[in-house]
């Protein structure tokens, strides 16, 4: 289930946890969607084993539907579904936890510990004992995190902007010549990537989608007008086509590695149209089209003597004057 329809379904089991529960209407009106939309949120719930019903109340016209009272416990200020859970969803949940070390030092890193230690207290019996034994099965490392201490008003407002669709002013620190840029975006998705925290965006400016660290944003403001998804946007696809953090023009490599790399480089997918061919003396070619010519070749450089572009020769050439340099430092 999309993002969208998740928060409409949580929203509808919020609306129908009230004890004088709600008509059709009521709920069209609050989830800003029709009648026929909340009959089909209706389904959908049921069908994930919700009880709920409908009821005449006299003197009014509609019918009110609610969940069954004694499906609901009481907290000190909401209402929720009794939900048992099992020791994978536990275990999943915590997983999700571990994610918030990525904000660590700021407020939203807080308000995740807070919901779940809210969320505990309709945990069933044994969960927060078996939640202790999942801390000794999983741990996060920080090493290598960027800090985000001091950005969590700048990330609270990115999120709001993309939950509604507003465009935003930004100042954007450029490392790549040290200035402050001044320039528009329409704000479309967070991902994390080796500890770091990024945003796609839509850009007006240069009329192209990029990726922006979230920590060189300097400055936000909002404009108050709302944009259009891009059409036939695929950031998932996007992402999965460039070979680390750059995409664009497609680059077609084949690379040679040792015997010895052999288990690490087949233990993982580098790229989805990957061809790996073993070769007589126990080393393999590995060829695939990816995208990001800096991210590969910073890639391949790491490997060493373990490791040797075949094709393209372009690439070949700058790895080879690359390696030229690193020597000269060292004479």
């Amino acid at each position: 289930m999309r993002g969208k329809n998740l928060i409409k379904l949580l929203k509808a089991l919020e609306i129908l946890s009230n004890p004088e529960g709600t008509t059709i209407e009521q709920m069209a009106s609050r989830l800003e969607v029709n009648r026929r939309s909340v009959y089909r949120l209706l389904e959908v719930i049921e069908g994930l084993g919700f009880p709920i019903y409908d009821e005449n109340i006299p003197l009014e016209r509609e019918k009110r539907w609610k969940l069954e009272e004694t499906y609901l416990k009481k907290l000190p200020n909401m209402r929720v579904p009794d939900i048992n859970l099992s020791l994978s969803e536990i275990i999943s949940l915590y997983l999700l936890r571990s994610e918030a070390s990525l904000l660590k030092g700021t407020d939203l890193e807080k308000h995740t510990h807070s919901a779940f230690g809210k969320f505990s207290m309709f945990l069933p019996g044994d969960a927060l004992e078996k939640l202790d034994r999942i801390k000794a099965l999983f741990v996060s490392a920080s090493r290598f995190m960027k800090d985000y201490s001091g950005k969590e008003k700048l990330v609270e407002q990115l999120m709001d902007a993309i939950m509604k669709k507003e465009t935003c002013d930004i100042g954007y620190h450029s490392f790549h010549d040290d200035k402050l840029k001044n320039f528009r975006i329409d704000p479309l998705h967070f991902f994390e990537n080796n500890g770091g925290l990024y945003i796609l965006v839509n850009t007006s400016t240069y009329g192209d989608i990029r990726t922006l660290a979230v920590e060189r944003i300097q400055n936000i403001k909002r404009t108050g007008e709302s944009f259009q998804y891009p059409e036939g946007f695929d950031p998932e696809a996007l992402l999965e086509s460039a070979f680390d953090m750059v995409y664009g023009d497609p680059v077609k490599v084949r690379i040679w590695f040792s015997p010895d790399q052999v288990r690490y480089v087949k233990e993982r997918k580098w790229s989805k149209n990957q061809e790996i061919v073993d070769q007589e003396d126990g080393s393999i070619i590995l060829s695939m089209e990816t995208s990001g010519w800096w991210d590969v070749k910073r890639w391949v450089l790491s490997y060493g003597s373990t490791a040797k572009v075949l094709e393209p020769e372009d690439l070949r050439e700058e790895i080879l004057a690359e390696l030229r340099a690193a020597q000269d430092c060292y004479t």
